[in-house]
């Protein structure tokens, strides 16, 4: 426990960036219609584009997660993360300034390019950070522990969405995306593995320092950075891994299908508005904390992360059919109340990956990033038929 107490920093630094993030989510649909289609509360153009938008992302994912893992095992992950806590920043002020349709196009594009860098890779390093400095044996806890920071930002975030205006929502989300950035360039430590800063799974040795200068560093990192090819060898040579990934590829289609017109479709239905999308996540989000923060740390070591991980697809597989059914308003909240469930597969499948590399080569659970690609590309005919 002396370890997961000298992550307090890194937990920090998550909440607040989190809590910027998750703030948003209640109000971007409501800010997305007004731009669209203003006086409506059904719109397939936001969908579509909601859509297109993932699968952008998705692409910018595949080419640029392998790069920041590599340049964090060079460089440190302190000095990777301060690049996607800075550029989250960016949209969020050009909603703060104004929400009328150009500002949100400006948005739309800003998203867009920032998320390239951002979607995943503050929690892919501040993954691989745990897994720097915490033993084999606690990880289970730490990622759960991790998770359940997570889950309290979320409750947090879209509580204060709750009580707050349209305007003040972003601009809030905006100081406190700030905040985090500056919090986590005072007073978190990076973590070093070895005094050389190892190199990635996939490369043959160490990167060595070259008298020619930053330049040829800067070549050596762009010639160890992991091809398509080479990530489909690294899963190929652990049945383990190639399992997780085809887990990880189906969890990710379904969840990204899921909450990328889950709040499209409650308009549609039921004409949810800010105040019940924020209303629906406070009772996932507080259920999902008490599950991550109590429950999962006594679990884990009871049942082990593969029985934990069949309970968590279970009840996430259980908690989407009811969306699908859904026939009066009340189902949803119903749906939400499975988080204290469902939430357990997300930190088990991290566990088991974590456990098949060695303590320099964490950063590998960033190289999975190209599942986001062909799931957000699917993603599209799935948002098709909610159209329909």
């Amino acid at each position: 426990m002396e370890k997961l107490s000298g992550l307090g920093h890194l937990f920090m630094t998550i909440f607040l960036h989190n809590i910027s993030s998750f703030m948003v989510i209640p109000a971007i649909t409501d800010v997305t219609m007004a731009a669209i289609c203003p006086g409506r509360d059904e719109c397939s153009l936001a969908i579509y584009l909601s859509g297109f938008q993932q699968a952008i992302i998705g692409l910018g994912t595949l080419v640029m997660m392998p790069l920041v893992g590599n340049l964090s095992d060079k460089y440190g992950r302190k000095a990777l993360l301060s690049v996607p806590l800075a550029l989250a920043i960016i949209p969020l002020a050009t909603l703060a300034y104004s929400r009328s349709r150009y500002f949100f196009y400006a948005y739309y594009v800003l998203r867009t390019l920032t998320a390239m860098v951002c979607e995943g890779s503050v929690h892919c390093l501040s993954l691989a950070y745990v897994a720097d400095n915490v033993p084999e044996g606690q990880r289970a806890s730490a990622f759960g522990i991790l998770s359940g920071i997570g889950s309290s930002a979320f409750v947090c975030g879209t509580l204060s969405t709750r009580f707050l205006s349209t305007a003040s929502t972003f601009q809030v989300s905006t100081s406190v995306a700030i905040m985090a950035l500056v919090y986590m360039r005072i007073f978190l430590q990076d973590s070093i593995v070895d005094g050389n800063l190892s190199t990635p799974i996939l490369s043959s040795g160490k990167i060595k320092a070259d008298a020619t200068g930053n330049s040829s560093k800067s070549v050596q990192i762009f010639k160890t950075m992991p091809s398509l090819e080479d990530m489909l060898c690294l899963l190929k040579s652990s049945a383990t891994l190639s399992r997780a990934a085809v887990v990880a590829f189906f969890i990710n289609l379904s969840e990204v299908g899921l909450h990328s017109s889950l709040m499209y479709y409650l308009k549609a239905r039921f004409h949810f508005n800010k105040n019940q999308f924020a209303d629906l996540m406070v009772i996932s989000g507080i259920a999902g904390t008490i599950s991550q923060l109590l429950l999962m740390p006594i679990l884990a070591p009871a049942l082990g992360e593969g029985r934990l991980l069949s309970i968590g697809l279970f009840f996430t597989c259980a908690h989407m059919f009811l969306y699908s059914i859904a026939w009066s308003s009340w189902v949803p909240y119903a749906a939400a109340m499975l988080s204290i469930l469902f939430v357990f597969s997300q930190p088990c499948m991290r566990t088991i990956v974590s456990k098949q590399v060695g303590a320099s080569e964490q950063v590998a659970l960033l190289k999975s990033g190209f599942k986001f690609l062909v799931g957000r590309l699917c993603l599209i005919v799935c948002l098709d038929q909610t159209v329909r």
